[in-house]
């Protein structure tokens, strides 16, 4: 740099300025620090950090295709994946070493990245890789497999990411349309910690940004289960946008060390795929929910800026408990799994909850729902016993707090399928909805209770409502088995089918559906069809028959139980 030091620093300058810093932003990078003539970054995820880099090159020898060898700069550039310690706005640690590193071993204009970023990247990018074996590198205690990155020049004119394929939805090719106000999906954010058991954590955080967004009525907001069919996956953001049906995509990173917390995330316009709003925000583990409703507020502000911030309503129980707050999201991650081992274990864990933090609403109210997922499900052990706790869960949690639209729900299902009292748990439900118009799973049981009370016509436009506020939800096929259970009820059995059939084909082995699938075959007429419902069914619950007193499967109207009584009877379950 001797012969023209100040013309060298100033095309960095101009360089940085024009293409390094533009292509950080567009991929929801952070400048951490200069280092002379380089510079350190970190990226919300691998896929981000490889596109930038490519992008980044490709510019650079555009930009130094007319130059001479005297003027030209080129740069090397490496790339880890991995833990980092976190001072302030700097870092350090391995990982930043090990991209030191491999950015050595780079040729002039090249890329290296390490194997933790080829396995994170691979089959997502337009690009290939060569192995250049394992490298020993100064100071780094163990060799890194290391690979190059190659691209086609053409294929990164804009943008080298390569689509891929998501989930898709029944329909897939009339696309939804966009609510009349803003509308979001929260993608499942990537768990940065560097531990598969930190999972849960970053689940978690998602599920309580999804919910801090709900409770702002100028948003229409995906629900959870829609949002993590795309867990795993790195779909196109227009894709994502098209299936959802939403304006506007929020992807990010969690990154939990010890007894810090970052979150990284990025707003994304689904149509364009144009970047509205970058943050990343850090905290002590104690400051996690304020972390949570900083975040949140600040994604209202991107996407709506009309939107008054003063209405948005705050999350009005948490628990200052963190150990307590674990343990309620390993509860909710078990009982997901929708097994009668998880169900004892997500029972377990929420007790657990609720007994480090008695005054933690959401804890008491996880064991609520749990109990009604056993009753529902004929996986109860003490019934007597188990129906005494879920009614003092129940009366703990409301009493703490009645402003979460999480602990109405769940609280309702308990009340509706434990207690058996349809008029309170279906006022804990609309109250559930109106604190939070976004809340799919508060529709559908709202639907599901109508039906119970003999008001299933009602019922057919708040599932439907659930259903567009979740589209793709992995537990879609309740809503879809809902909706076919409102059209027995209202005596459409040709159009309930459809429903049923699909349900099914989402979860093969839910008893409640196989019942109404013989029901409708047998009042649409067709016997042989409900005949086979009807063995299926009788694989999965050998001791029914027609006589039996207690059928939690069926519609609980007095009316329509008689209906489906008579039904199942002429399809021929014994008396």
């Amino acid at each position: 740099m001797g012969r023209d030091e100040s013309g060298t620093v100033s095309r960095l300058r101009e360089h940085r300025k024009q293409r390094f810093e533009p292509v950080l932003a567009d991929h929801g990078g952070r400048l951490v620090k200069l280092t002379g003539d380089g510079a350190l970054a970190e990226f919300p995820s691998a896929v981000d950090a490889l596109g930038a880099a490519i992008e980044f090159q490709q510019a650079m020898a555009e930009a130094n295709r007319d130059q001479s060898d005297d003027t030209a700069i080129v740069f090397r550039i490496g790339l880890h994946l991995g833990d980092l310690i976190v001072d302030g706005d700097d870092l350090y640690g391995d990982s930043v070493n090990v991209a030191v590193r491999l950015e050595a071993e780079a040729r002039p204009g090249g890329i290296v990245i390490s194997r933790n970023v080829h396995d994170a990247v691979a089959g997502r990018l337009k690009a290939t890789f060569y192995d250049l074996g394992r490298l020993t590198l100064k100071n780094i205690e163990r060799p890194v497999q290391a690979f190059g990155v190659k691209w086609h020049p053409s294929d990164w004119t804009n943008s080298g990411v390569a689509p891929s394929i998501g989930p898709t939805p029944p329909n897939a090719d009339i696309p939804l349309t966009l609510p009349d106000k803003p509308s979001i999906a929260v993608l499942p954010f990537q768990n940065m910690s560097g531990d598969s058991e930190q999972e849960y954590f970053a689940d978690g955080m998602v599920e309580e940004i999804i919910t801090a967004l709900s409770r702002n009525k100028a948003l229409f907001v995906i629900a959870r289960n829609s949002s993590f069919a795309y867990k795993g996956k790195s779909p196109d953001i227009r894709l994502v946008g098209r299936e959802l049906g939403v304006r506007y995509v929020l992807e990010g990173s969690v990154r939990k060390s010890a007894n810090r917390v970052r979150i990284a995330g990025q707003l994304i316009e689904a149509s364009t795929g144009a970047h509205i709003w970058a943050e990343r925000f850090d905290s002590d583990l104690a400051d996690v929910f304020e972390l949570q409703d900083q975040f949140a507020s600040s994604i209202i502000a991107g996407i709506a800026p009309s939107v008054d911030i003063a209405e948005e309503e705050r999350a009005k129980r948490k628990t200052g408990n963190l150990q307590a707050y674990d343990f309620y999201l390993r509860s909710r991650a078990a009982g997901h799994r929708i097994t009668k081992e998880a169900s004892a274990e997500a029972l377990a864990l929420s007790r657990k909850a609720a007994a480090l933090d008695p005054d933690f609403a959401l804890g008491h109210a996880m064991i609520a729902v749990i109990m009604s997922q056993r009753f529902s499900l004929g996986w109860v052990i003490d019934q007597a016993g188990e129906r005494k706790e879920a009614e003092r869960a129940i009366c703990r949690a409301l009493a703490l707090d009645r402003q979460d639209a999480r602990v109405l729900l769940y609280c309702g299902l308990a009340l509706y399928i434990v207690i058996g009292d349809f008029e309170e748990a279906a006022a804990h439900f609309a109250q559930a909805v109106k604190l939070d118009p976004n809340y799919a799973d508060g529709w559908a049981f709202r639907g599901a209770i109508l039906n119970s009370m003999g008001d299933p016509e009602t019922a057919t436009g708040d599932i439907e409502r659930a259903l567009r506020l979740s589209p793709i939800d992995i537990t879609k096929w309740y809503p879809l088995f809902l909706m076919g259970r409102a059209h027995i009820l209202c005596g459409r059995y040709e159009q309930a089918l459809p429903f049923v059939e699909a349900s099914l084909r989402l979860q093969p082995n839910h008893v409640h559906t196989f019942v109404d699938k013989v029901v409708a075959n047998v009042l649409a007429g067709r016997l042989d069809a409900s005949r086979e419902a009807l063995a299926a069914f009788q694989k999965l619950r050998p001791e029914i028959r027609s006589s039996t007193d207690e059928m939690p499967f069926l519609p609980m109207f007095p009316a329509f139980n008689l209906k489906y009584r008579e039904a199942l009877r002429l399809a021929g379950l014994p008396e």
